[in-house]
Parts: structure tokens; C-alpha cells; sequence
């Protein structure tokens, strides 16, 4: 049992042991997305507070996800054009920026639900091009290999931040304001920038990359006829866009359950916030120990997904929901882990950048319409109707994904094998650098051709 132990533990942090430059970026993203936590739950609860009205909260989602809507589609073409450790420094400057603004004008007692949703917003833009490029820096971190281990590992970071920052953010909302969660996240910013300067670059896998930069509407275009022709990454997206659009809108949904459903305090929404998390760190955990990406598990993870928000759907008890949001947790980190890894192994190197944006766009193009379609049913039929229409979207995606994949409509390609035939598919592409699958280059030497 003992020795069993050992080697799950190893396979769960494998990629943390190995990899100075991912131990360095998850040691920041720690602090960093705890207090990108903090700033949500306190925004919504603010927002809530200020207007008395879940539509309104729904708008802030709007707000939050709308740029993915408009930009989406076209911000992988740009993290395959520009370096990623440098992006993801560019944007978590700006987030940073962002967050004292917020800060600034809540402490000094001026703040609107229009000064939040313009700054949330604004944060959007940046997220647009910082979610692919971050993925993209992940891969150069710690490699093909060792990819489902990472990012399984990134989920749980965001996870355990998703436990550590409500908890947190609800006390401090409670006691001293909102004011001093997005000071607080401002703050937090300045670990992960500590982290990604002190990076080795000689220490980067190489990636491969196309010979001239993609553009915009070409670029986007050879992407998309990629996830067309590879079933596994079709599936994927898929299954991404509409579960997290119909049923992954519990920024909107906890404020109305904790303040309105359960009758309860900022407190108390906390304790449901971090109750999803702290289910969400252990399905992340799980996948991590797993270190591959498997159809079975997202399969199955977004059909449990589905039916504990159907179980928590008639619920007024806190305790009852908190346990259910526990479950839900879970299922919801294994699902995006697995899909995330999946889309990013069935993507050549040149085209990965791309793809990622893709699963972005899937992730987050619709969630402005889904967000606002949450705060309506909330607003007629309260969280018990909301949470049913999330959990039977998400389940129904389950099934239809079982069904496809019994049928043998799903084919797992190695990375080599992915970037092999996408070699013979396009074979007049001038491509440059090492294969994706490659180990990092010697000290001294450039990670760019």
C-alpha cells in the first residue's frame, strides 16, 4: 500500500519535480489566481448588492466572457506569432494594472456596477490572449510528455485558489469590504511576474513553428479545417462548448443560491464557492495521478457532472448543496482536464497555439449568452430551475459522447504520429524548429529558429 502511495504521489507531481521553470510559474500562480478568486466572488457580490438583481450578475459574466466571443476565435493566431513567456508577462502586467484600478475606486467609496462591469471587461481582453498563451508556455515547460501531467497539475492550482480565495474573500467581504479583496489581488500579481522573469529560457522545450507567421483569417481557417478532420479534438470542443456554456455558470448562479435560494450571507457563499473548489482540487489531483489523457474519464466525468447539479437543483439546505457543489467539483476539473490534454495532443506543433485559442473560444465564446440565460432562469424560476436546465445539458452531453465513442468515432493519435500526418497533409508548409516531442535545447542556445 505504502510503495502504491509513493508512486501515485510521484506520477501526481512528476511534472513539479522535473522542471525548475514549472515550479517557478506554479509557485506564482498559486498566490496569483487566489486572488483572482477573491476578486470574483467579491465583484459578483458587489454587483448583487448594488443592484439587487441576478440579471445583473449574469451582465457581469457578459462582460467577463464577451471578448472571448468577439476575439476568440483569432487569439490562438497571435500566441503562434509571439513568444509565450513574454505574452503571459505582457498580460499579467495588465491584469494586474486592472485590478489596482478597481481597487482604487472602490476604497475611495466612487464605484458602480458600470465601473465593475467596464473593468471586468477589460480584464476580459487580456484573458483572451493570456488562457492560450499560458497553455502554450505550459507545453514548453515541461513537454509532450509530461503535458496531461501539467495541466491537470494548472487545474489544480486554479482549484485549490478556487477553495483558498472564496474562503478568504468571503471573510474579508464580510468584514472589511470588497476593497480589500481586489487590493489584495492587484498585489498577487507581482508573485507570478516574479516567477515567469526568474524563468531559464535555455531550459524551454522548443516548439515547432510555422516558417512565416500565420495570418489572421488563414491562419484561423487552417485550424479550424484541422479540428474538423481530426475527430478526437472535434469531440473535444464539442463537448467543451456546451457543457461550459449551459452548464458552467456558477459565477452567476452561487450569489443567487447563497443570497436568495439558501437565504444566507456573503459567508455562506463562500462556503459554497470553495466547496466546488475543494471538489474541483481533488478531481484535478486525480487526473494529475492519472498523467494521460483518457475518454473514458471525460466521458464519464461530464455525465456526473450533469447529474449532481440535477441532485442539487431542489436543495435549500447549505450543507446538502455544499456537498453536492463538492461533487460537481470534481467531475467538472477531470472533464476539462481531460479535454484540454486531448486537444492539445491531437495538435501538431505548428498549429497548437491555434487550437488552444479554439478550446478557449469554446470555453468562453458563449458564456456571455450563457450567463445571461442562467440570470434569467434564476430570475423566473430561481437556482432550482437554473441548476436543472445546467445538469440535463450537461448530462446529455455525456451520453451523445458515449454513444460516438462506442461507436469507434474517436481515434487517440500519439503527438508524433499527429504531427506526422498533419505533415503529409499540408506537404508544400514551410515549417521551422524541432519536434514538439523533442527534449530542451543545451544551455546558451536559442529556443527560437
Amino acid at each position: 500500500m505504502t510503495a502504491a502511495f509513493r508512486r501515485a504521489n510521484r506520477r501526481t507531481f512528476a511534472s513539479l519535480r522535473r522542471h525548475r521553470n514549472y515550479r517557478l510559474f506554479f509557485a506564482g500562480q498559486i498566490v496569483s489566481v487566489s486572488g483572482t478568486w477573491m476578486q470574483n466572488i467579491a465583484a459578483a457580490w458587489l454587483v448583487l448588492q448594488l443592484t439587487h438583481s441576478p440579471v445583473a450578475v449574469g451582465i457581469l459574466a457578459l462582460c467577463q466572457f464577451l471578448p472571448f466571443t468577439v476575439f476568440g476565435l483569432f487569439a490562438g493566431v497571435l500566441v503562434d506569432r509571439l513568444d509565450a513567456q513574454k505574452t503571459v508577462i505582457a498580460t499579467q502586467a495588465a491584469a494586474l494594472v486592472l485590478a489596482a484600478a478597481l481597487a482604487a475606486l472602490t476604497l475611495a467609496g466612487h464605484v458602480t456596477a458600470l465601473d465593475v462591469e467596464v473593468l471586468t471587461a477589460l480584464r476580459g481582453v487580456v484573458l483572451v490572449l493570456d488562457a492560450p498563451a499560458r497553455q502554450a508556455l505550459t507545453f514548453e515547460m515541461v513537454g509532450a510528455d509530461e503535458l496531461p501531467n501539467a495541466v491537470a497539475l494548472n487545474s489544480s492550482l486554479f482549484n485549490a485558489a478556487r477553495v483558498v480565495g472564496p474562503a478568504v474573500g468571503g471573510a474579508l467581504v464580510a468584514t472589511v469590504g470588497v476593497g480589500a479583496c481586489f487590493t489584495l489581488n492587484a498585489v498577487s500579481y507581482v508573485a507570478v511576474l516574479a516567477g515567469l522573469l526568474a524563468m531559464r529560457r535555455q531550459e524551454l522545450y522548443p516548439v515547432e513553428r510555422p516558417e512565416l507567421p500565420p495570418r489572421f483569417l488563414r491562419g484561423t481557417a487552417e485550424a479550424l479545417a484541422h479540428v474538423r478532420r481530426t475527430p478526437a479534438t472535434l469531440l473535444a470542443l464539442t463537448i467543451v462548448f456546451v457543457a461550459s456554456t449551459l452548464s458552467f455558470n456558477f459565477n452567476v448562479l452561487l450569489p443567487v443560491l447563497a443570497d436568495q435560494t439558501l437565504a444566507a450571507h456573503a459567508g455562506v457563499f463562500g462556503l459554497v464557492t470553495a466547496a466546488f473548489g475543494g471538489g474541483a482540487l481533488l478531481g484535478a489531483l486525480l487526473a494529475a495521478s492519472l498523467g494521460r489523457a483518457s475518454w473514458r474519464v471525460l466521458v464519464g466525468a461530464v455525465t456526473g457532472f450533469g447529474i449532481a447539479q440535477l441532485a442539487l437543483a431542489p436543495q435549500h439546505n447549505a450543507t446538502a448543496a455544499a456537498a453536492l457543489l463538492f461533487v460537481a467539483g470534481a467531475c467538472f476539473t477531470l472533464w476539462t482536464s481531460a479535454a484540454n490534454a486531448t486537444v492539445q495532443l491531437s495538435t501538431p506543433g505548428p498549429l497548437r497555439g491555434r487550437v488552444i485559442g479554439l478550446y478557449y473560444f469554446a470555453f468562453n465564446g458563449a458564456a456571455p449568452a450563457g450567463g445571461v440565460l442562467a440570470g434569467w432562469l434564476a430570475a423566473r424560476g430561481g437556482t432550482e430551475l437554473a441548476f436543472a436546465v445546467s445538469g440535463a445539458s450537461a448530462l446529455a452531453m455525456g451520453v451523445a459522447a458515449a454513444l460516438l465513442r462506442d461507436r469507434g468515432a474517436v481515434q487517440r493519435l500519439a503527438p508524433d504520429a499527429v504531427t506526422s500526418l498533419w505533415r503529409r497533409r499540408a506537404p508544400t508548409a514551410r515549417r521551422r524548429g524541432s519536434a514538439p516531442h523533442s527534449r530542451p535545447v543545451s544551455r546558451g542556445t536559442s529556443t527560437r529558429a
